[in-house]
This record gives structure tokens, C-alpha cells and sequence, in this order.
């Protein structure tokens, strides 16, 4: 039996894109064992996977920060003799975790981000607009290294089930025979990557006018919380579950949905974990880029082209015409149509 640390601390949609990497490999070589190390808020996400994987929550930022820190760190983990680290991260602190393994003897191998293949795709000038290996093969390709091959395959977190959802009825309600379940994920961590909130609003008031139509909303910060709520107060069959549900419990939920409404985001990651469909907007970012959910379409993504897109892989930079004609340019008919097409 080996012994595998997994270094993957952030953020919430890169670490939700291991899971499908981790069950596959827990499922084809079930006689190893697997120990995630993350954030301690990224627990969630582990709840259902196969025994031979279990997680671990470091703080890195305040009980374990800095090199000392890191170094206390490594102190404890090298106690627990694994035989291989995977760093899915490749940052400073994963890179300076698997150095000390590496020095310890223990076999080391480190994600490839292929940096220059990203620049050439965001590229103002020359851009080479042609698909990037996604992260679910780079992580698979770490394991490689390392000497494990496996096949990727995977659907939900809940298997062939739904996750439940009955501790949560009174926030979600009942769905009827008839019923659609959409939930509705407006928002993104920059701005390049955000649908204009009245133009979303115009999309929720249109899909929220149907009989037969329940809305869920998604969404985390204070300010977003406040702005679902208002919606859910302007709109009939509107559910905000924003501050109401633990990250568990929202996975539960997004398995019941028959789509998901997500901007390029992680809780377009968290919907593809419980297998449901996601309807996927992309402005700043592509698809190309290789963050594209586990299992789902491209012809569900809702995107122009624009000569200046991608500009970003993450879509932390500030719109170089100033006007994010990439998200703008997209009609709610359009993301209305798309929705619609997967009920």
C-alpha cells in the first residue's frame, strides 16, 4: 500500500476540479491511500469520496504562514511516511512543501501550467485561440509522473443518487412530478468574469415567470446576499439560499437542479461534481483556458467572439477597451434561450 499527499490549497473551483482526478484514481487503485491537504473550508467537497481518500485543513495563512510556518508543517506531516506528494498547486508554499519531501526522499511531482501556451491564448497580439490541456488531465498527468495511470471516470460525488436534501425542506420546499429546478449562480470572483447584474436580473425575472419554475440562488459575500434577496422578494418561485446553507448542503441541493445558471466560477464547479448540467457564461475567460466543469458541454457555454478575448486566464484583469463588450454583448435571450433548451 502507498501513502499519497495531495497539495492543492486554492481556490474553491480549482480544488472542486481534483474531485473527479481523486475518485477516479481512489477507485482504480483502491489498495492506496490518499490525503488531500487544503484549506480547511474546502472540507465539504471530500464528504463523499471513496474511503481511501481523506482530507486535511491547514491554515497556511495564519497558523502554518511563512517559511517557519511551512517547515512546522512539513515537521508534522513527514511523521505520517507518505511515499509520494502530488503538488496540484504550484505555488510557492506546495513548491516549498514537496521540496522539503524531495530532500526527505520522497518521490515528488509537480503540476506543468504551461505557462507560455496560456500567455500565446490571452495574447493581445498573435493570440493562438486553440483549446489548453484542461486541469482535470494536468492533475491526472501529476500522478503519471509519479507512476499511476488510470482512466478518468467519474459522475457525481452522490454516485448515481441525489444528495438529500430532507434536513433542508424548509428553505428548498418540495419538487413536484412536474417541476423544474434551476439555480442561478450570478456572480464571480472579478469582474471580467461577471454577467451585469441587471442584465442577470432580466434573466431571473424572465425564467422566474413560468408556472412550473423554481429558482435557487447562489452566492456567498454580503453584498451578494443582499442583492439575491431583494430579488427573491421582486419575483415569484425565487429561492435565495445565499447565508442559509452550508456548502454540504448546497451540493445536495445543486444534484436535485435540472441546470444550473453559472458564470465561470466555483459554483459552476460545484454543480458539475453532483452531475447536473450548467449553462456557463464567459466573458473575459474561454473555455479554452481548460476550467471548463467536469462533464460538461461546450455547447453550453454562452460566449462572443471578440478579437481581444481571452484576455485572461482568471479574469482578473481590467477590460482593456474599458466597456466589457465581452459580457455585455450577450443578450439575456440569448443565456434565456440556452436554459431553456436543457429543461
Amino acid at each position: 500500500m502507498a501513502k499519497i499527499l495531495v497539495i492543492r490549497f486554492s481556490a474553491l473551483g480549482d480544488v472542486a476540479m481534483t474531485v473527479p482526478v481523486l475518485c477516479s484514481f481512489a477507485n482504480s487503485f483502491p489498495q492506496h491511500q490518499v490525503v488531500v491537504l487544503s484549506r480547511p473550508n474546502m472540507a465539504a467537497l471530500f464528504t463523499q469520496v471513496p474511503s481511501n481518500v481523506s482530507f486535511r485543513g491547514v491554515d497556511v495563512k495564519k497558523e502554518y504562514a511563512g517559511i517557519k510556518g511551512l517547515f512546522r508543517l512539513f515537521s508534522l506531516l513527514k511523521h505520517e511516511q507518505f511515499d509520494f506528494v502530488a503538488d496540484l498547486h504550484g505555488v510557492l508554499r506546495s513548491r516549498f512543501l514537496s521540496f522539503c519531501f524531495k530532500l526527505s526522499g520522497v518521490k515528488v511531482a509537480c503540476i506543468d501550467k504551461e505557462r507560455g501556451k496560456r500567455k500565446k491564448l490571452t495574447a493581445v497580439e498573435y493570440k493562438v485561440l486553440t483549446p489548453q490541456t484542461t486541469s482535470f488531465e494536468r492533475y491526472a498527468l501529476v500522478f503519471k509522473q509519479l507512476g499511476f495511470s488510470f482512466p478518468l471516470s467519474f459522475h457525481s460525488i452522490f454516485g448515481n443518487e441525489k444528495g438529500n436534501i430532507e434536513n433542508i425542506r424548509s428553505v428548498v420546499g418540495y419538487k413536484e412530478v412536474h417541476d423544474k429546478w434551476i439555480g442561478v449562480a450570478p456572480f464571480a470572483a472579478h469582474q471580467g468574469k461577471v454577467y451585469p447584474i441587471e442584465l442577470q436580473e432580466q434573466v431571473v425575472r424572465s425564467l422566474s415567470s413560468r408556472e412550473n419554475v423554481k429558482l435557487f440562488l447562489f452566492g456567498g459575500g454580503k453584498k451578494e446576499v443582499v442583492q439575491l434577496e431583494q430579488w427573491q422578494q421582486a419575483y415569484p418561485r425565487v429561492v435565495s439560499v445565499a447565508g442559509k446553507l452550508k456548502m454540504a448542503e448546497e451540493l445536495a441541493l445543486m444534484s436535485h437542479l435540472d441546470v444550473m445558471l453559472a458564470m465561470d466560477s466555483g459554483n459552476m464547479h460545484l454543480a458539475s461534481l453532483v452531475g447536473t448540467p450548467v449553462v456557463s457564461v464567459w466573458g473575459a475567460t474561454h473555455p479554452y483556458a481548460g476550467f471548463m466543469g467536469w462533464g460538461q458541454s461546450e455547447k453550453n457555454a454562452v460566449q462572443i467572439s471578440l478579437p481581444c478575448r481571452p484576455c485572461s486566464i482568471f479574469g482578473n484583469k481590467t477590460c482593456m477597451r474599458g466597456d466589457y463588450a465581452c459580457l455585455r454583448q450577450i443578450t439575456p435571450n440569448q443565456i434565456i434561450e440556452k436554459v431553456e433548451s436543457l429543461l
